[in-house]
């Protein structure tokens, strides 16, 4: 027996998980109603008719081989220039990289920053690729707090004591998944500030800043003017393009303090070659073209949303803080009962009624009464699906 890397023994990524279980139900013949994984694609949204006729142009036209191993030039500038004008952050098309997806920039960004024992700051809850990255390279997650107080989330006590001389990064997700929430900027900025005082870079993820219902959205690197920012954004959630697997990261320090990280991550990319020339070719175009049709998106979202949080209001046993942005809800169990655990319920959901839902502690959250939900289906399926939930609780629920 061939041995695999001790490395890997702790890698694992929940969300992929559960859907490997609700499969082997379907391969049962069992219907499964998927609230399990954030791909717009999957509950009927398509991409953009601009971008698919990018696509097409482009693989017309030629642009079918590698691609500069940082990206096509003109997507990086295009990148740039949006990224200047929606978010207010100061880059130039050279600290743009373009990846195969915001994964693979989480990835190349860990091996380039994090040594044996250096310490990364994670949210809790987090959306899960980072922590086996982290630790994949050496690295010791540790974990700060976001906390729900009144109907919405911010950072937990103590995030201060956390920050350490061997703290090598500070992760900001904003808008956050799973919970839903925009970090206000007096949040983000205390956040940067710190991690600013041990020389710590932050790493903002971005992903789904053009997907803010209610709340304002201001980028980290704009709203932490001075501090060194790495942000990531992609193509996979606003242009609704998850399997194109196309993201950037972009390297927003005024004092030039991030130049070697930056050489560091161009080194890596050089190594898989390119991401996507096609898919990127295609980005460029429809990034000329504007934005414009992310707002029938959002609103399609928003009253999804909307509907979803009025149904699990009237589910005896389910709290919730209505999400300000994604397309994800952050459910908590208000009541007790004989499934035990977050992990439990999960479970117990999908073998009983067919609905597949990710526990919190999927996300590191040890609170162990949350589930993240994606809001994505239609509303006759979102009723459906709740009304399976609250039949669910109402079942095992402690009397």
């Amino acid at each position: 027996m061939v041995r695999p890397a001790r490395r890997v023994g702790f890698v694992e990524y929940a969300i992929r998980e559960i859907d490997a279980l609700a499969r082997e139900l379907e391969r049962r013949g069992r219907r499964v109603i998927r609230l399990n994984i954030g791909d717009p694609v999957a509950y009927g949204f398509q991409p953009p008719k601009q971008l698919l006729e990018a696509l097409a142009r482009a693989v017309e036209e030629g642009f079918n081989g590698y691609s500069p191993s940082e990206g096509l030039p003109e997507l990086r500038e295009a990148v740039a220039e949006r990224e200047r004008r929606v978010n207010g952050v100061e880059v130039e098309a050279e600290d743009v990289v373009i990846t195969a997806g915001v994964s693979e920039a989480i990835s190349m960004l860990m091996a380039a920053l994090v040594d044996e024992g250096d310490e990364v700051l994670l949210p809790s809850p987090c959306y899960p690729v980072y922590v086996p990255y982290v630790r994949l390279y050496g690295g010791i997650p540790k974990f700060y707090r976001l906390v729900e107080e009144g109907g919405s989330w911010r950072l937990g006590e103590g995030f201060e004591k956390l920050v350490t001389p061997r703290t090598k990064a500070v992760v900001v997700i904003n808008p956050h998944n799973p919970t839903g929430a925009v970090l206000g900027e007096g949040e983000v900025r205390r956040l940067a500030e710190v991690a600013a005082s041990v020389g710590a870079v932050v790493v903002s993820d971005e992903i789904y800043d053009a997907l803010v219902f209610e709340g304002r959205f201001r980028s980290t690197a704009a709203a932490a003017k001075g501090v060194p920012v790495i942000g990531l954004n992609g193509f996979s959630k606003r242009w609704l393009a998850t399997g194109w697997r196309l993201g950037y990261v972009y390297f927003s320090s005024p004092g030039g303090e991030l130049e070697e990280v930056k050489e560091a991550v161009v080194r890596l990319a050089r190594t898989r070659l390119c991401a996507p020339t096609p898919a990127q070719r295609a980005a460029a175009l429809a990034l000329k073209q504007g934005e414009g049709f992310v707002e029938s998106v959002r609103e399609e979202m928003r009253r999804r949303r909307d509907l979803f949080a009025k149904l699990v209001g009237e589910v005896e046993g389910l709290e919730l803080a209505k999400p300000q942005a994604t397309f994800y809800a952050y459910p908590r169990l208000a009541a007790k009962g004989d499934w035990g655990d977050d992990l439990g319920f999960a479970r117990g959901l999908l073998e009983e009624e067919g609905v597949a839902v990710v526990h919190g502690r999927g996300f590191y959250d040890c609170s162990g009464d949350r589930f993240r939900v994606v809001f994505l289906p239609p509303p006759d399926v979102l009723e459906e699906a709740v009304e399976r939930i609250g039949r669910y609780i109402s079942r095992h629920a402690a009397r």
